[in-house]
């Protein structure tokens, strides 16, 4: 029996998009897991087709509708990545409801009180997430249905297998509209509280068909998704997925042998990595002398990703394969792009002066514009908060992938969002300049300038001239004190497989090339620190504040 057709015009539902791949290509592969290994260390992969996953999908969808988990139910997912989480996952989306995703590394207490301000009506999870459940009741009191993925111990609700009801008849996908909640997503909070991203229907709809079109992404593809979150935007755009025997919250420090493993293995064709995965991969690879043909495409995001960094993967990298480092963040990605080429051949020489780093440009049609910084709420979009071609300021977009709002948090919506009619612009907290090629140049988080008596300093500009230093491995830019009197202090970390006994010489050398440049010559403070404080996931962005907090001690 045929499901119910579906009027593309109408509806939206991320589901949708696996259930087309289910009836054009039933039997290639859509995710393949790392099963276990057998006596000689060699790897074995389990796998569902796209007709298999769609099939458990609705299974899992028939069960959570009779268990009461319906459209519009918050519904927390607490599930490693498995093949269980991609059905179940799908399997949400099918009944329309909400699942709301919390970055597990990102600590405990910070976690539980995203999840409490999700007041979450359902919470499926592992054994470990449910213990912490009864642990800690209070965060959980709208929770009335519960499922474990695994033993269930003395909590009690349903289990997997109570969910899975098999039927002949596929599972009628909810009549989702574009813009109905499908997800909150929240951010990891590295530069402020983590917040709730409400997404629509529409929204993953418009962010499938830009990075289909922009990466000309075709479904004979194979990806590695080293972050569990974007593999499920494979299974939509056709490819298969080939999880990683790796911890996602930990990418920094993964083993770079189960990253190069499955790729050889698979012939993998496209890869996400974050930039701490990718520097860590590529060293790997350099030393080793291994290359990686049958990539054809890789993308780095997460937090600026570092010339050396790019130039050392590409080595690994057949000619004419590109890294992509596409820009944007959860209220709005991708937004911006640009590729190893055009990086490694002009934009890095001018970002070694201070110029930023460059994001490239515009993804499909999205408009950026930048604005006068301000660290107020703006409640009417104007064209005279416009700056010229050349100036800092806010980094802000507008399309169809920006999401519209957090999760009941008002002052925060206000504050990240511009009204324009019935348009919405994001904010990105970020500062940049568009040069005269209509590129825009990353210089830094806007509440992470330094605010001095002689001006405004931006992270990234200054901290490029540090990094040029070959004993070096990055530098961050922190104020200690008040604004407009703060005192600008570069800390130091130092490539770890060098030695550190020559720091008296290094710092001289580093005062040096500070005074090479107009952006840095007012520096009169260098920290060294063993290893900065990073996000939890990417393990690439650069804890400014924390950092702040430990140079304030150092220098008073």
């Amino acid at each position: 029996m045929n499901p119910e057709p579906v009027n593309a015009n109408n509806i939206f539902n991320v589901s949708i998009h696996l259930r087309r791949m289910a009836e054009i290509h039933p039997h290639k592969r859509a995710v393949v897991y790392p099963a276990g290994r057998d006596k000689y260390k060699r790897v074995a992969y389990s796998h569902l087709t796209f007709q298999q996953l769609d099939q458990e999908s609705d299974y899992y969808a028939y069960g959570l509708e009779k268990a009461g988990i319906k459209q519009g139910t918050r519904t927390v997912l607490m599930v490693k990545p498995s093949i269980e989480f991609f059905a179940l996952t799908f399997a949400i989306f099918k009944v329309g409801a909400v699942p709301v995703v919390v970055d597990p590394g990102m600590g405990i207490s910070r976690m539980l009180r995203c999840l409490e301000e999700s007041r979450p009506n359902a919470f499926i999870g592992i054994p470990i997430a449910h213990a912490l459940r009864k642990l800690r009741p209070k965060y959980f009191k709208t929770v009335k249905t519960c499922i474990t993925i695994g033993r269930r111990w003395l909590w009690g609700g349903l289990s997997l297998k109570d969910i899975r009801l098999t039927s002949s008849k596929p599972y009628n996908i909810a009549k989702t509209r574009q813009n109905d909640m499908a997800a909150i997503l929240f951010t990891t909070g590295s530069t402020g509280p983590a917040k709730g991203v409400v997404y629509t229907h529409g929204t993953f709809d418009a962010q499938i068909k830009h990075i289909k079109s922009h990466f000309n992404i075709t479904s004979d593809e194979i990806d590695l998704p080293t972050f569990p979150l974007f593999a499920l935007f494979d299974q939509a755009l056709g490819m298969t997925a080939i999880i990683p025997d790796m911890d996602p919250t930990k990418p920094g420090f993964v083993n770079p042998e189960k990253i190069i493993e499955p790729i050889m293995n698979q012939g993998v064709t496209n890869m996400f990595a974050s930039p701490a995965l990718l520097n860590r991969v590529g060293r790997y690879c350099e030393n080793k002398g291994i290359t990686l043909p049958s990539l054809k495409r890789v993308i780095s995001a997460g937090a600026p990703v570092s010339p050396s960094n790019i130039a050392r993967f590409a080595l690994t990298l057949s000619d004419g394969v590109e890294i992509h480092t596409p820009y944007g963040a959860t209220e709005a990605m991708p937004v911006i792009s640009i590729a190893s080429k055009e990086i490694l051949s002009e934009t890095a020489e001018l970002s070694k002066k201070g110029f930023g780093i460059c994001i490239g440009r515009p993804v499909n049609g999205l408009e950026v514009r930048i604005i006068e910084i301000n660290d107020n709420p703006i409640n009417e979009w104007s064209d005279t908060l416009i700056l010229k071609d050349g100036d800092i300021g806010e980094i802000t977009v507008s399309g169809a992938l920006v999401t519209k709002e957090y999760f009941r948090k008002p002052k925060a919506t206000a504050l990240s969002k511009i009204k324009e009619g019935n348009r919405i612009w994001h904010r990105m907290g970020d500062l940049g300049w568009i040069d005269k090629k209509e590129r825009i140049w990353f210089c830094g988080r806007k509440n992470q300038r330094v605010i001095t008596k002689n001006g405004l300093l931006f992270t990234i500009p200054c901290e490029a001239i540090f990094n040029n230093h070959p004993m070096v491995f990055r530098s961050a830019l922190v104020g200690v004190g008040s604004p407009p009197n703060q005192k600008p202090v570069i800390c130091i970390e130092l490539e770890h497989d060098k030695k550190q006994k020559r720091k008296k010489l290094i710092k001289k050398e580093l005062f040096e090339l500070a005074k090479t440049s107009v952006l840095t010559k007012d520096i009169e403070t260098i920290l060294f620190r063993k290893a900065f404080p990073v996000d939890i996931r990417h393990n690439s962005k650069i804890f400014r504040e924390k950092l702040a907090l430990w140079a304030q001690k150092k220098v008073t």
